[in-house]
């Protein structure tokens, strides 16, 4: 049994294949794999994509919360802005109210880029989709946001 103590006071270890950091990376880059052509193609990396997917629903954004929304560490996200505010795809300017603050928004350079690419990666999405089946994708999605949920709320004594 993983995580209680063998007879040599040890944890055990669950095979690779079966641990949960494993197997979300696999998924992942199994996801990903179907998206990587695409972003080959237009010359933008998957922390650029990620970056303007983000923009696109939050409108304006301060740098802070689009590196936690766009899952990128604040170092990352500042090599990044530079390079998509260089490419014209983004706007990075301070806030007039607290100067401190960096507001980034995306460009009209922006929109129309992802107005071009949309409909190819909606339809990778709608493959995925369509070898997952809409329901499975649907009941994945719930849980792995239930899993984000569980593991960053404090410790509740049990859970169903």
């Amino acid at each position: 049994m993983t995580g209680s103590p063998g007879g040599d006071g040890h944890f055990a270890l669950a095979e690779t294949h079966r641990t949960l950091p494993i197997a979300l990376l696999r998924a992942r880059e199994a996801v990903m794999d179907r998206f990587r052509p695409l972003l080959k193609r237009h010359n933008v990396t998957e922390q650029q994509w990620r970056v303007l997917r983000v923009l696109r629903e939050l409108v304006e954004t301060d740098a802070t919360a689009l590196a936690h929304t766009a899952c990128i560490l604040p170092p990352s996200l500042t090599r990044i802005l530079k390079s998509l505010d260089a490419a014209g795809l983004v706007s990075v300017a301070r806030d007039s109210r607290d100067g401190r603050r960096m507001l980034v928004t995306l460009t009209d350079d922006g929109h129309d880029f992802l107005n071009r690419i949309s409909a190819e990666s909606a339809a990778i999405y709608a493959d995925v989709e369509h070898r997952i089946g809409p329901d499975r994708l649907s009941r994945i999605l719930d849980e792995l946001e239930y899993l984000q949920d569980a593991l960053s709320a404090p410790e509740v004594a049990e859970r169903p």
